[in-house]
């Protein structure tokens, strides 16, 4: 399968990385290598997460983060990477419009 990571996705990988970096220098950047292993292990297991808000719902391996995609025949669409410490609600609000 192939992957698209939908714009508002990559604005959600930014900010998580702006926040790391904030964190402590450098820890930016293995957020968004660790995300993009996770996002880059849906070409293999696209379709087994539970849906969660309309979406199919993976949870990071390292980092308290949820990746939403969606299954368009041949391609998994990231359609957002959130905080999973967010309140449901924000979360729900976030993926309304996406």
């Amino acid at each position: 399968m192939k992957i698209r990571i939908l714009p508002e996705a990559e604005k959600d990988l930014e900010i998580g990385a702006t926040f790391y970096d904030a964190v402590r220098l450098g820890l930016g950047s293995h957020f968004l290598d660790c995300l993009f292993t996770d996002i880059e292990n849906l070409r293999l297991l696209a379709g087994v997460h539970s849906k969660e808000h309309g979406y199919h719902c993976a949870l990071s391996k390292r980092f308290p983060y949820l990746i939403f995609y969606d299954l368009n025949g041949e391609f998994v669409s990231v359609v957002a990477v959130l905080d999973a410490r967010r309140e449901p609600d924000l979360i729900l609000a976030n993926l309304q419009g996406r």
